[in-house]
């Protein structure tokens, strides 16, 4: 059969359909790929598209800000899938508000000169290297970043431009004397008003929950319910500064060790001197003359303190006869520090010495001659640092042989305990949040929820805890993260489906009585029909948190009341209780001045506001299209 189809296959028919076959392929090919569609863009603004790779760009640098500011913890922070979720969805407005900018700019246009940007290249710090611009450590640094030179350049005469743009806006921004004083005397009102609030927690006996309820509040919140990752470890733990010294220090080394370092060892001579300054800014001669003279005056005997006191121009030192305290070596002027170093009695007066600062006549008061601490003295402390050092190097050597047969026996950490001389330590079962000691540390938890662990089932590489304290590890136990089962959150369910019934019963109360306040009933006959007290507070804040943080935001939402109209709502609280709270009086606190940090703060609000309704109506004016797309993982 095979050879009928070999010698069919030659015949002209058949070379003619295998070619209409082979050209259908190839046609079918190239129009998928033609036919392709092109990258969905993560959003459109006014017509313009925000490309997947800006996006993927600006969520990278992102979460590099995230990573330097929350460090290693970030990693566990950003394992939430809705925060990073709200992260992508920021990057996304963000650069949507730029873009909004970035076409108004133009609109007005605003422009950044090739020259302003070259400048700015050069100024920045993360491209200078002693402090001057460094063309290598530019393109370095640009390639870290995914740039190629001419994109960076188009990205920062971006910035530079809505900078421009943002600049000019808020250099227009101003506050009058009088906003400022309106605005504080607003921000420091004062309100006093009545509450009455309804406990759910007196409801909860009118309540009942069925196993029909709890089943289906389950089935309907079971995100609620996700029991964490867990894993349980073998790990074993090597300290430097537990490991037993296999060799002890010897005198004799630390003999070797002091001579080697002695310099180490030395208190340098230093000399306590005086001086007096004639200032040479006028006229040179003249002050060589002068201290030529207060020379002779000093040699003939006169008082060096009083005679600085009255004529030396360092006005500091001549309150105290001239005495600048100790100086050692490479402190003072160079010609100063020689001469006062050539005197070699306390008492002897120096000649008279120039100096960038004029000049002097230096005399020594006192003399500390250079000395060596003995090898006795400092015996104790050389022994503990070799012994330190031999310690480090033992830590290091072991942790080398350590390593290597964790790597090489990967399915057991036996082997590398005996090693290191050390016992290999179990866990029970814990998630992210609940690691024993020393394992909770982010680089060790990463590790033990990595693929690598949990399913090639291998050894850890070795995980730096601190220095000189490393662990290695390795999976026991995994359980997925999963629902936990009805029964073990039953009771859980019930109380909530209790709380919220009650809090529910509390609030057709609590709508009940406030009809009756809007009708016209006193709030304390409701108080007295509710069984529950009127509780007054005055001089309410807005900053205050009495009677409670809800009720004080509705409080100062409230409107003033009047003779004819009371100001009264109903406040549901955080705990499920309901309060209804009536507004008695509105009034101005004591009248403070105003300083120039209450001034700036307020400025700097104002700014901000403006700023913020200003982006609010370019968006609310322009044509905004968001794709789905954006929430998956960026790619660069």
């Amino acid at each position: 059969m095979l050879e009928r189809i070999r010698e069919g296959s030659q015949g002209a028919t058949a070379k003619v359909i295998l070619t209409l076959v082979i050209l259908s392929f190839a046609l079918a090919g190239i129009g998928s790929y033609l036919g392709q569609p092109t990258e969905t863009p993560v959003a459109t603004v006014n017509g313009k598209e925000i490309s997947q790779m800006s996006f993927a760009r600006a969520y990278e640098n992102e979460r590099s800000r995230l990573e330097q500011q929350f460090g290693e913890y970030f990693s566990q922070i950003a394992s939430d899938p809705a925060y990073t979720a709200r992260m992508r969805e920021n990057v996304i407005q963000r650069l949507v508000q730029q873009e909004l900018q970035m076409q108004l700019a133009q609109e007005l246009g605003l422009r950044v000169s090739d020259e302003a940007i070259k400048e700015e290249i050069r100024n920045i710090p993360a491209f200078q290297v002693a402090g001057e611009f460094n063309n290598d450590r530019y393109l370095q640094v640009i390639r870290q970043m995914n740039y190629q030179p001419d994109g960076f350049r188009d990205y920062l005469r971006k910035e530079m431009t809505l900078n421009q743009l943002a600049s000019a806006l808020i250099a227009t921004d101003f506050t009058l004397e009088n906003e400022l004083t309106a605005t504080v005397k607003l921000q420091n009102q004062l309100r006093d008003i009545e509450s009455v609030t309804l406990s759910a927690a007196n409801f909860k006996s009118e309540v009942t929950v069925s196993e029909d309820e709890i089943k289906e509040y389950y089935q309907l919140n079971q995100n609620q319910f996700m029991a964490p990752e867990m894993v349980a470890l073998d790990y074993i733990e090597l300290k430097g500064s537990e490991l037993p010294l296999e060799e002890a220090v010897t005198d004799i080394e630390i003999a070797a060790n002091y001579e080697e370092n002695k310099a180490l060892y030395m208190e340098p001579e230093r000399r306590r001197v005086a001086h007096i300054l004639v200032e040479n800014l006028d006229d040179d001669a003249a002050a060589q003359a002068k201290a030529g003279e207060i020379l002779v005056e000093l040699q003939n005997g006169a008082d060096f303190a009083a005679i600085a006191k009255e004529k030396s121009d360092d006005l500091v030192s001549a309150e105290i006869g001239g005495d600048l305290e100790w100086i050692d070596r490479d402190m003072m002027d160079p010609e100063f520090e020689a001469a006062a170093f050539a005197l070699e009695s306390v008492g002897d007066l120096s000649d008279v010495v120039q100096t960038e600062f004029g000049y002097h006549i230096i005399k020594l008061t006192d003399y500390e001659p250079e000395q060596v601490k003995q090898l006795a003295d400092v015996s104790a402390e050389i022994k503990s640092q070799l012994e330190l050092d031999k310690r480090l190097n033992q830590f290091y050597e072991v942790q080398t042989r350590v390593a290597d047969l964790a790597f090489e026996v990967a399915d057991s950490l036996k082997d590398a305990a005996e090693v290191a001389g050390v016992e290999v330590k179990s866990t029970e079962l814990f998630s992210r949040n609940n690691a024993p000691a020393p394992l909770n540390n982010p680089k060790v938890l990463n590790t033990a929820f990595s693929v690598e662990i949990l399913e090639d089932g291998v050894n850890s590489e070795l995980i730096e805890i601190a220095d000189e304290h490393i662990v290695f590890i390795r999976a026991k136990e995994h359980k997925a993260a999963a629902v936990k089962p009805l029964e073990e959150v039953s009771a859980g369910i019930q109380l909530t489906l209790e709380n919220q019934k009650a809090s529910e019963l509390a609030k057709e109360k609590a709508q009940e009585l406030y009809a009756s306040l809007q009708a016209g009933t006193a709030l304390s006959d409701i108080a007295a029909k509710a069984n529950v007290e009127v509780v007054a507070t005055a001089g309410v804040k807005r900053q205050s948190f009495t009677p409670s943080y809800e009720v004080v935001q509705a409080v100062f939402k409230m409107p003033t009341p009047s003779a004819e109209v009371q100001s009264s709502e109903l406040v549901t609280l955080g705990s499920g209780d309901v309060s209804l709270v009536v507004l008695n009086k509105v009034y101005d606190a004591p009248e403070t001045e105003i300083n120039e940090q209450m001034r700036d703060g307020i400025a700097r609000q104002q700014v901000n506001k403006h700023y913020e309704g200003f982006i609010r109506a370019l968006q609310d004016n322009a044509d905004v299209k968001t794709a789905s797309v954006a929430a998956q993982e960026p790619n660069l």
